[in-house]
Parts: structure tokens; C-alpha cells; sequence
């Protein structure tokens, strides 16, 4: 055989290979699907599932709360200064509960408190303040708990496949298909690759949120001191402006 003849034997071998490789590959793709993969990760995969339904309910319903927090701080304090010194007190706590926004129902607790010393009415702003703070944050320790654990579970699915793959090898003495250890392997790994995927799903989403609260935190403290300094104006001014002491 002339050595163009071998050469092209050769390439037809290869292709060949090729060829039934790409239609075995193809034809594992089909008959495995999406949930069957998920399925084979194991028991792990049952926390880990909940967990990303957990994620997603906390993420779903922070994101309201914070979208409907939001208002227009300052377009409402001048509302609420106007109100205040022509002395309308019931309409401006009406004009809170209508907003029913963090804000308001802060301020609320400060216009209750008119004709009382300064220091009555900081402290009730504040503690209005803390209650509002801690019902943002509410259910964020939640996803910061989910973030650390899933990949965490991920990885314990993966040791205890692994195990179990090592073991099989154990109980064969050795003599076992190469193909079998492999499907075995990837199997114990879907496991850290759901996790994985969770925890920074989880994670992405925790900093985001908690960015946003942090920033109407802020906006809620600034505000709130504006409104104690509109309070503290002098004496004889807000007495010709109708504004209790």
C-alpha cells in the first residue's frame, strides 16, 4: 500500500470515530433531559431544590416591599411643613396614613407627638425609624443563610457520590468499566453545579437588595433629621406660622 493510500485510510478511521462519537453524543443529549440530570444528583438535590424555591420567594417579595416603599421624601415633607403651619395636624396625619410609605408612618409618630418637648418627639421618630428598619431587612437573613448553605450542600452531595463511586470500585476489585466510573462522577457533581448555581443566585441578589435598603435607610435618617430641624425653627416664627412647640 503506497503511503497516499495509507494517508487516506487513516482519515477515513478518524472521521469515522468522529462521526460515531458526535451521533453517541447526540443521542445521550436526547435521552437525557434537564430534570432527569437533576434527578440523578441524589437526595442532596431535594434541600438544595427547596432552597431555590425559598430563594426565589424571599427575592420576590423583598423586591415588592422595596418597590413600594419608595416615595418622594422631600415632595412629602413640603406637603407635611405647609399642612403643619396652617395648622391642619389632623389633616397632615391623614395625609401619612393616605401615603401608608415608611416615611409617613414615621412622620406619623413625630406629628402625634406636636406640643410635646423635642426630645419626646426624636425619640419617637427614631423608634418609628427602627420598627420601619427592621421590616426592610425583614427575611434577608433568609437568603444570606440560603447563599452559604446550597453550595454547601452541593459539595456534601459530591463527597457522598464519590463515596459511593469509590466503594463500587472497592466491591469490583478494580475491574470496572471506565464508562461507569465516569457516569457515576458526573452524576455526584450535579450536585455542586446546583449549588453552586443557587448560592450565587442567592448571593447576587442579597447584595443588590440589601444595596437598596441601605440607600432608603439612609434617605429615611436624612429626611427624618430635616423634619426635626424644621421643628426646632425659632420660637416666635413658628408661632406666626401655626406650628406647635
Amino acid at each position: 500500500m503506497t503511503s497516499v493510500s495509507l494517508y487516506l485510510s487513516v482519515l477515513l478511521f478518524q472521521n469515522g470515530i468522529a462521526e460515531d462519537t458526535l451521533e453517541a453524543l447526540t443521542a445521550t443529549s436526547e435521552e437525557i433531559s434537564y430534570l432527569q440530570m437533576l434527578s440523578e444528583g441524589g437526595f442532596v438535590m431535594i434541600p438544595i431544590t427547596l432552597l431555590s424555591l425559598l430563594a426565589i420567594y424571599v427575592i420576590a417579595e423583598r423586591w415588592r416591599v422595596l418597590s413600594n416603599s419608595v416615595m418622594d421624601n422631600q415632595r412629602f415633607l413640603d406637603s407635611l411643613e405647609d399642612m403643619l403651619k396652617k395648622g391642619e395636624m389632623r389633616q397632615a396625619l391623614q395625609y401619612c396614613d393616605d401615603m401608608d410609605k415608611p416615611f409617613s408612618r414615621i412622620m406619623k409618630q413625630g406629628i402625634k407627638r406636636l406640643g410635646r418637648p423635642i426630645q419626646d418627639i426624636d425619640d419617637a421618630i427614631k423608634n418609628a425609624g427602627k420598627r420601619e428598619v427592621h421590616f426592610l431587612e425583614k427575611k434577608m437573613d433568609w437568603l444570606a443563610t440560603i447563599a452559604g448553605v446550597a453550595p454547601l450542600l452541593g459539595f456534601l452531595g459530591t463527597v457522598t457520590g464519590m463515596i459511593q463511586a469509590f466503594m463500587q470500585i472497592q466491591t469490583l476489585e478494580g475491574n470496572v468499566n471506565p464508562s461507569v466510573l465516569a457516569g457515576g462522577i458526573w452524576e455526584a457533581l450535579i450536585t455542586t453545579a446546583s449549588g453552586l448555581a443557587v448560592g450565587i443566585i442567592a448571593y447576587g441578589f442579597y447584595n443588590y437588595l440589601l444595596g437598596r435598603m441601605n440607600r432608603m435607610i439612609f434617605d429615611l435618617e436624612d429626611s427624618s433629621t430635616e423634619f426635626i430641624e424644621l421643628l426646632q425653627k425659632p420660637a416666635n416664627k413658628k408661632e406666626q406660622q401655626g406650628i406647635p412647640q
